[in-house]
């Protein structure tokens, strides 16, 4: 992570700017999320590609200049609610230094089809592929694009092609290497005798890290907190073999009437 610290000019604060009827307020207020890297609950490889990727962004500046480029990256972060899409974007701004300037599309896409038919001047999807095309993106000095979704399949595929994603990145359901950083993050363990036994149930079920961190945050006793899990994660067991064994109810029974 020498690459990070490279780029870090003295102790300028991370700021986070906001934006309010397309107008970004004046009035940055200090980013302090604490995420990085080494908190981060995701994936062991992911997390490593991602961070090779970062550090290749930040010392391509002549290779950006040499090909007539402007010196951006976007990335697509997508995948269920909880999956640490917000605490990725809080580890990259950490870890680069940059400021982040938030914004919220999720009002203006409602809103696309009243803003086309009364011709309002708003940010619809036109407007923001020009403004990740466009000239401005050439006018400063470098940076990263982010978009986060929960559903990928609902975005236009103009969107998605490579220039303006170049990177897509699918943060999925919590595996044994995140709990393990959830587990030193929450209750300062490496290791523990109920590990196999969670280690066994998260390759059963879908379970989000934030689902996790909230059942690790119930009790301050360690081998509590994990047996609270193992229950959660079995309760998330019978529930999913409840409703396979209802969907097979259901499929035995269509298939016995189209025999008759």
């Amino acid at each position: 992570m020498e690459i990070a610290k490279n780029i870090k000019q003295g102790n300028i604060a991370v700021k986070i700017h906001s934006n309010e009827n397309d107008c970004w307020d004046p009035e940055a207020v200090k980013f302090n999320h604490p995420m990085s890297f080494n908190t981060l609950a995701i994936d062991e490889k992911l997390q490593r590609e991602i961070v090779n990727d970062l550090d290749k962004f930040v010392r391509a500046r002549e290779f950006y200049k040499r090909t007539g480029k402007a010196w951006k990256r976007g990335y697509l972060l997508y995948g269920p609610p909880g999956t640490g899409k917000s605490s990725l974007i809080a580890a990259m701004a950490n870890y680069l230094n940059y400021d982040i300037y938030d914004l919220d599309l999720t009002e203006n896409r409602e809103e696309d089809e009243e803003v086309v038919n009364n011709g309002h001047n708003k940010m619809t999807l036109s407007g923001l592929l020009n403004a990740v095309d466009g000239l401005w993106s050439c006018c400063s000095e470098e940076h990263i694009i982010v978009f986060t979704t929960n559903h990928k399949e609902r975005l236009d595929p103009a969107l998605l092609r490579p220039g303006r994603m170049d990177k897509q990145i699918h943060l999925s359901y919590c595996n044994f290497f995140a709990f393990k950083k959830l587990a030193l993050n929450y209750l300062c363990i490496t290791e523990h005798e109920l590990y196999e036994k969670i280690e066994q149930l998260l390759g059963q079920v879908e379970v989000t890290p934030a689902e996790i961190a909230e059942v690790l945050t119930k009790d301050v006793d360690a081998t509590e907190c994990l047996q609270d899990l193992i229950n959660f994660l079995q309760d998330k067991k019978m529930i999913k073999e409840e409703i396979k064994s209802e969907e097979n109810i259901k499929e035995d029974h269509n298939l016995g009437r189209e025999n008759i």
